[in-house]
């Protein structure tokens, strides 16, 4: 039997006062959803089920790469990471990359004319030091993230790092067996575009008064082919790995390359030694900045080379690890989707500029 007095009739005004109570609660609430919640459902959907797509807006410098097939998980073991270029697919896009190089000289430009999804955000790339990005102006207010060498953006890609090995698979008795053999100038230098009102140019000038260093590139007209780079840097007891620009964690092959993978000591010039000391093992570089003089340091070299065993040690670093080069960009932009769940998804730069040029947190 229907107890016929638990049910209101439609008219009643106790019924209707229910339900514009109900209307009156629901609509808010599907407002609010509609603007925060399932874009917040949607990215944590992105990580359950691992279907991120990656756009990348124009290939950095020119050059693409093949994107056939799952690039993310076939080449580097990383799941559910979708990355596309073709810009058809931008309203479907969770993350649209964007190079900066190619939006400074305007070969390309922001697509402010196209409808943005609500869960879309925009990242900056650019491993260019803040004196080679130009104008940041006009980007203020633009991304929501940064991709670049700095250790503070939101995604980090270094130039290269030192990485376990898997086992040790070298048989010595002590760290000599790590010293590259034959060696015999003091110091070498490759430099690409000499530039004399540079710091490292002028600590280079500096420090020759010093000591010997072997020089090649255009400054001497001694240009090296490719395949005779590492050889050549091998015979050398140490590199100046100096910088092009002095700025936070600016660093770049001239370490991981040219001075670890040669074999060669890097006597380094560019961020403070704490941001040396942050991605390389101590003793294995030497710094410009712990000698008073150019003078002390060519002296310091001058010595060191002659205790082998104090030498030696700035190799101790090939027992146990390996350089590890970051070349592909396909890798670079993968390495998002390891990330991307960490990250606060309602974040703008509203003045990138501040943090390229002076490392601020201005979000």
């Amino acid at each position: 039997m229907t107890n016929k007095g638990s049910v209101l009739p439609w008219g009643s005004p106790s019924f209707c006062f229910r339900l514009f109570f109900f209307v009156t609660c629901l609509v808010p609430l599907l407002y609010f959803l509609s603007m925060y919640g399932w874009g917040l459902y949607s990215d944590r959907l992105h990580i359950v089920t691992g279907n991120l797509t990656i756009l990348l807006w124009h290939w950095p410098f020119g050059p693409s790469y093949s994107l056939e097939g799952d690039v993310c998980w076939d080449r580097y073991r990383i799941p559910g990471c979708r990355l596309v270029d073709q810009r058809s697919l931008y309203p479907s896009a969770d993350l649209v990359v964007f190079h900066h190089r190619e939006l400074m000289t305007g070969q390309e430009r922001l697509p402010f004319h196209l409808p943005r999804a609500r869960h879309q955000t925009w990242v900056w790339l650019s491993l260019e030091s803040p004196d080679n990005n130009g104008d940041m102006k006009p980007f203020n207010n633009v991304f929501n993230w940064t991709m670049s060498y700095r250790r503070d953006a939101d995604f980090t890609i270094p130039y290269g790092k030192l990485v376990a090995k898997d086992r040790d698979t070298g048989n010595y008795s002590s760290t000599q067996g790590y010293i590259p053999k034959n060696k015999s100038p003091l110091a070498c230098w490759v430099v690409s575009h000499y530039n004399p009102q540079q710091k490292r140019s002028l600590v280079y000038n500096s420090l020759k008064k010093s000591i010997k260093v072997e020089v090649y590139g255009q400054l001497e007209g001694r240009v090296l082919a490719p395949s005779n780079l590492l050889p050549t840097i091998s015979r050398c007891y140490f590199y100046l790995a100096f910088e092009n620009s002095i700025s936070k964690d600016y660093i770049t092959e001239k370490l991981w390359r040219n001075a670890y993978q040669a074999g060669a000591v890097p006597v380094v010039l560019g961020p403070p030694p704490d941001d040396y000391m942050a991605v390389a093992p101590p003793n294995s570089f030497i710094h410009t900045e712990d000698f008073p003089s150019t003078t002390e340091l060519g002296n310091f070299l001058s010595q060191l080379i002659l205790d082998k065993e104090k030498y030696a040690g700035y190799f101790a670093w090939r027992r146990s690890h390996q350089v590890k080069l970051y070349t592909d960009w396909r890798e670079r932009l993968c390495s998002i989707c390891s990330q991307y769940h960490i990250l606060p998804a309602q974040k703008v730069y509203r003045n990138l500029e501040a943090w390229v040029r002076w490392g601020h947190k201005v979000h």
